[in-house]
């Protein structure tokens, strides 16, 4: 027996995994294929998928709902439906399919029209009952395991998964093929067929507000540095967000509009931070950065306005503060090169001829007089540079002529 745990949202990262689990069982033979859930839902056009395989498969799909508290709410409920053998445990529930927006609003009723008819061809061709399939996708009916089982809705309430083998051996049941098998369960050892730590990644990042997230706060980062170089954490703190952004990009249905809006919002932020003006640039990228997050995301899956509007604001805002340090650091006095070097002081630690050696900056320099040679102790100003030495003058006496001036 194949057996794998679906915790959390149904997302195209569990559609893949359930896929692929099916495709395995199939090739290597396995008595059946059990998907033990615990989901409040997910991506109706991931549901659509993983169910069209369920109902095609070639081996046993059994579909487990646990432990006790577990639900299959919403997606959950259309793929336990789909499976060869339906079961729950107690304390567990099913149903509330109704189709909603990103905004947590009732879809529209093409929408729903659509999922209830889906939802009901599911229950015939499975046998189960097709008005609570229609019911939890209309009026959002949910209904506990003993109501499911009672209503037809499942096969059978079972305590634990030994329970379920000893009770489902000897079912039997019609594959995708139409061959009509027996299942032979009882006392069959169980094979964990996991995500991985790859996939557990992808799941967790197969979500449209980190992604946008990532994306947002990676390209701010970047500004950041770009505006104030330094260490490079911010560079490479912003790198690794861009790059965590494109994972959760790869399993998430994107539109290149949403895209190009994306890179557009990228670009007008750089350019606020090499041409500061009066915010123009800033403001057209937020403007972007929002257009993005409304087209990013095909179907039912978008960015949540809750998370949408903080991050464009935030976004904006810092970007144009970005640009006004930029544009101060640029007019700041150079603190680097040969200009950072006139009118510094230093000791003359040796002096050999007409020249001598100072610490400056914790590099040793050669110096030489513009007037008259250094002496070792001699307190120095440095006035120009020829090269790698540095012309200087005797601090002291310019002091002096300095406090002498009216």
């Amino acid at each position: 027996m194949l057996a794998t745990r679906v915790d959390g949202p149904i997302t195209p990262v569990i559609e893949e995994h359930l896929s692929d689990g099916v495709r395995r069982a199939e090739r290597q033979g396995y008595a059946a294929y059990l998907v033990v859930i615990d989901t409040p839902g997910g991506l109706l056009t991931s549901t659509r998928e993983i169910v069209q395989t369920f109902l095609g498969a070639h081996v046993p799909v059994i579909v487990y709902v646990s432990p006790d508290g577990a639900r299959a709410a919403s997606a959950g409920a259309y793929i336990t439906m789909a499976a060869h053998v339906a079961a729950m445990a107690p304390g567990t529930h099913v149903g509330a399919g109704t189709p909603v927006t990103q905004e947590g609003e009732k879809a529209s009723n093409k929408v729903i029209n659509d999922a209830a008819a889906f939802a009901v061809s599911i229950a015939e061709r499975r046998g189960r009952n097709p008005t609570f399939a229609e019911d939890m996708v209309r009026k959002g009916t949910a209904i506990s395991a003993q109501e499911a089982s009672r209503r037809n809705v499942i096969d059978l309430v079972v305590p634990n998964q030994e329970a379920l083998f000893a009770q489902v051996d000897g079912r039997q049941v019609r594959l995708g093929d139409g061959k009509q098998i027996t299942l032979r369960t009882a006392g069959v050892a169980v094979i964990d067929h996991d995500l991985g730590f790859i996939g557990a990644l992808r799941q967790l990042l197969a979500n449209p507000e980190l992604a946008f997230l990532f994306f947002s706060l990676g390209t701010l980062a970047v500004i950041y540095e770009l505006a104030n170089p330094g260490m490079g954490f911010a560079g490479i703190a912003g790198a690794i967000m861009l790059v965590l952004g494109f994972v959760a990009l790869s399993v998430l249905p994107v539109n290149v509009g949403g895209l190009l809006l994306l890179a557009l919002a990228a670009g007008l932020f750089v350019a606020e931070i090499l041409a500061p003006g009066v915010g123009v640039f800033a403001a057209g990228g937020a403007v972007s950065l929002l257009l993005a997050g409304v087209y990013l995301f095909r179907g039912d899956t978008g960015v949540d306005p809750a998370v949408l509007w903080p991050t464009v604001l935030v976004v904006g805002a810092a970007t144009t503060l970005a640009g006004r340090l930029a544009w101060r650091a640029r007019r700041a006095p150079a603190t680097t090169g040969d200009d950072a070097l006139i009118g510094r002081t230093a000791r003359v630690v040796r002096a050999e001829d007409d020249t001598g050696q100072v610490l400056l900056d914790g590099a040793w320099w050669t110096v030489r007089g513009r007037e008259t040679s250094v002496t070792k102790g001699q307190n120095v100003r440095v006035v120009d540079r020829d090269g790698l030495e540095l012309i200087v003058a005797n601090a002291d006496k310019l002091e002096s002529r300095e406090g002498d001036d009216p």
